[in-house]
């Protein structure tokens, strides 16, 4: 179970900010793993729809979820469980228009 938000994730820079946070708090490796892993991600993906104040939408999620897929080999099938899992609950936490 992922941290709760302090503040709504609306932009690509409120969600850099809260995965940012999360090396402040009390989070287990394998989420700050995954985290550090998607942030890579989110920032390739995000490029192709603006910049980091641009609302979450989800053709970015989509775009996100597609590149991980494409890069599931590079994990070993144990941690490609752990990425997947938390952006599943990460996409949870996200305001999307």
């Amino acid at each position: 179970m992922l941290p709760q938000s302090n503040a709504p994730i609306i932009t690509a820079a409120d969600l850099y900010h809260y995965l940012d946070d999360l090396f402040e708090q009390d989070v287990d490796g394998d989420t700050l793993f995954a985290s550090s892993y998607l942030r890579g991600f989110i920032s390739l993906a995000a490029t192709d729809f603006g910049d980091e104040q641009q609302t979450l939408c989800a053709a970015l999620l989509t775009a996100i979820s597609e590149q991980l897929s494409q890069a599931k080999t590079e994990l070993s099938p144990q941690d490609n469980v752990i990425v997947q899992n938390f952006w599943l609950a990460l996409q949870k936490l996200l305001v999307i228009e």
